[in-house]
This record gives C-alpha cells, structure tokens and sequence, in this order.
C-alpha cells in the first residue's frame, strides 16, 4: 500500500517506519527541512531503542522515504497519516492549529479517493473539523474528490514503542465508512496475525478512548503516590502495600510504582485536555483535577525531602542528579520531573552535577547556558564532591551502583532515592542517610 505520513516527530516517524517494515510503501513529510536533510542522511531527531536500525533497513530497502514535498505525498498515497503535535493551549485544551492547516493542505492536493487518518492525539469532534477543512479546500478547487477521516490513536510507550506499534495490544479504529475500515483493516492485518487485535467503532468513541485510557493510567500512578504519602505518616511501607494490592487480578501491578510524578508529552497533555473538555461539555473533571494537582506537588516532593535535611537555603550546596528524561529508555525532558527538582534547587541556591544516558543533549537545550549546571560524562563524576545524590529517573545502570564508590566520591553520604530503587535497610547500613518515598 502507498502510505504518507505527515509529521516526523515522535509518533509520524514511529509509525511510518514500522508500517514501512511491513512492507508498504512510505512517504514521512515534515515542513521542517533540516529534519528531513538530518532524516536522508541516517540521522535521528529523536532517541527511540531501535529506531534507528529500523529507518536504515526501510529506507535502503526502498520501502521509507523522507521528504518536504506535501503535495507529491499526498497525490501519490492511499492513505494519508495526520501525525503533526497538538501541544497544549493556555487553557489547557489541544492545539488543533497544526492538523487543520495539515488538513487544508491535504485538501488542496487531493487527487483521488483517500483515507486521511487522524493519529494526532485530538479532542473529541476534531475528524468532522479534518473532514470540513479538506471538503472546504475541495470545494474552493472546484473539485469532488471522495475521502473518509478515520481516527486511530496511538497507545505507544516511549522506549517501547517499536515492540507496541509492531505487537500492538489493540488497534482502535474509529469510522463510519466500509471502504475505509476494509482499507484499515488491510494496512493493519500483519500486524495481528497471531490474534485480532483490531476494534472498530465509530469515530468519537474512538477519540475518546485515547484520553480515557492515558487518564487512567495517570490516575494509577498519583493514587498510589499519594498512598505512599500516607504511607510515610502512619509508618506503612508502600512497596510491600503495592505488592498485596497488585496481586489482586483486577487492579495488577502496572502503574503502581510511585515516585516523583509521570511527565512526558502525554499524560500531563491528556489529562489536561480532558479536564478541557469535560469544562466545555459542562460535567465534572473532579477526579482528573486531583490527579494533575497530586503530580504538579510529587514532582517537588524529593526537593522538600532535601530542603528537611538541609533547611532552606541551599547556598553553596551541590547535589548530583541521576536521570533527566521523564522515563527511562529516551531523550524526552517534556514535564519530565527533572526539570521542576531541578529548577527548585538552582531557585534555592544550590548548584546541580547532572548525568543521564542519553538526555544530556535535550537538557543543555532546555537549561541553556547555565553555569550553576554541570552536565558530566558518567554517572560518577556527577557525585564527585556532592552534598547528596538524588535518583530521578531510574535507568536500569542506577539501580545496582557501586556503593563503596559513591561513599568515597560523596562530600555527605546523603541519598534521595526519588524511584525506590535501593533497600532501605541496607542503603542506612552501609552508612547512607536514605531518602525514598513511601517507606
């Protein structure tokens, strides 16, 4: 099959690099030249375990192909992947500014029947404003060309979104048309081989479920941190509350971990534009309001764990930070916890060594040229001389360190484990002072 996908950010270059090793043919387009320049010469724009191999595999087998000419993708493809960012407004609402002006564009170039796929992450009623700005565009052209809009949002985890695009847990494909769901379901059938995993269903409940599924999983993860917050008053250990209610089948382990908040570009996005819509539609968002409001105060809560050791003034403190990207397995800093414990302890007076596998790049970026911010080689030389450790982002080289290293690098055997990561027995045993959350 032909396949254009618009939009090489995470989700467009993912997609369109795992559909084209299933043996279709794909066109990715981005309005960004030196994206694409830095995509024809084998370069990637962003960190994904893989990806890489994958888009040098397809685009030599001459199945992948980069490009800024929207209008040569669009006419030469049957169906055309809407993949473009819906950041957050002011109000907390989905910016739709990037898909219809992508929409427009597909309108203008239309030259047969097309399935134009929207796999934005997009507000409920967003593929009947697709639909009118593509018929608006035809019409100016004076031109009748049949298209449907599909809605098939994106369930992958950065890190692990090659393995969820290829071995996906569900397809969820929104339409109200036969021909485009038999299309669909032909683009899509290699992909379930072993078991039909694709569901049909009509386009705003396919919408919907993209906000409600990452809600919910956001809604997981600040129960249990505020569990582990209570945990830490009554004198209870959250791990072992998390194993006992985990191995209940209808709740299950994911997701109960806490820590120092969820960021990326999903969870805090979704869930805010969720509590948009619910405010538009005039219903309640009660729950989703306490969900974004027990994060916002769990990404500062490993700066008032240092502040109680400490005091307030952190005037001529060091402390060395593990982890910079929001998860492990990437380079995406966006509302990564990172970034509020860091700003909070610069705002402190405090000066910060920092070390990540691989977002150093992305946070030189979002700091800028900060000279209270040392960014170091290895995750060593970040706690050489420092007042305290604090474990952020729990990349799996964190989680077995050299203890006899850290003692003799640390200036004050003080740890923040901001993830769990350590015994809490053995870390005090071995002479730390040991921070956590929830024990």
């Amino acid at each position: 099959m032909e396949v254009a996908v618009i939009g090489t950010g995470y989700v467009g270059l993912v997609s369109g690099t795992c559909i084209a090793d299933m043996g279709h043919n794909v066109t990715c387009v981005d309005n960004d030249k030196d994206k694409i320049d830095m995509l024809n010469q084998g370069e990637m724009p962003i960190f994904e375990r893989g990806l890489k191999e994958m888009v040098d595999i397809n685009t030599e087998g001459g199945r992948l192909f980069f490009t800024a000419d929207i209008k040569k993708a669009v006419e030469g493809a049957q169906i055309i992947f809407i993949a473009v960012g819906t950041p957050p407004d002011e109000d907390g609402s989905a910016d739709l500014q990037y898909v219809l002006a992508v929409s427009e564009e597909i309108g203008q170039y239309i030259n047969d029947y097309k399935v134009v796929v929207d796999k934005s992450t997009v507000p409920i009623g967003t593929a009947d404003k697709v639909k009118n700005a593509i018929q608006e565009k035809l019409d100016g052209r004076g031109v009748n060309y049949k298209f449907d809009v599909v809605s098939n949002p994106e369930f992958l985890r950065e890190g692990l979104a090659i393995q969820d695009f290829l071995k996906p847990d569900r397809v969820v494909i929104g339409s109200d048309s036969k021909k485009a769901k038999e299309i669909m379901d032909e683009l899509y059938r290699s992909f379930t081989l072993q078991q039909d995993r694709i569901m049909f269903m009509d386009i705003r409940s396919a919408e919907m479920t993209k906000y409600a599924a990452n809600s919910l999983l956001a809604t997981k993860i600040s129960f249990m941190n505020e569990i582990a917050l209570l945990c830490e008053k009554v004198n209870a250990d959250v791990e072992k509350v998390r194993v006992g209610i985990g191995s209940d089948t209808r709740i299950g382990y994911k997701f109960l971990y806490p820590g120092v908040g969820y960021g990326g570009s999903c969870f805090p996005k979704d869930v805010k534009a969720l509590i948009r819509i619910a405010k538009k539609n005039k219903t309640s968002s009660k729950i989703l309001q306490a969900v974004e409001n027990v994060n916002n105060k769990q990404k500062e809560l490993l700066v008032d764990k240092v502040v109680e050791q400490f005091g307030e003034d952190l005037t001529g403190k060091v402390f060395a930070i593990w982890g910079l990207s929001f998860k492990p397995m990437t380079d995406d800093m966006r509302e990564a916890p990172s970034r509020i414990i860091i700003n909070k302890l610069l705002d402190k007076g405090a000066r910060v060594q920092a070390y990540d596998p691989q977002a150093m790049d992305e946070a030189r970026r979002i700091f800028g040229d900060n000279k209270n911010i040392i960014y170091t080689s290895d995750q060593y030389s970040a706690i050489n001389n420092a007042d305290g450790l604090l474990l952020v982002t729990e990349w799996h080289q964190f989680r077995n360190p050299n203890f006899d290293r850290i003692k003799k690098l640390l200036k004050q055997k003080i740890i923040f484990d901001g993830r769990n990561q350590y015994k809490p027995d053995k870390t005090i045993e071995n002479g730390f002072t040991y921070y956590c959350i929830g024990r």
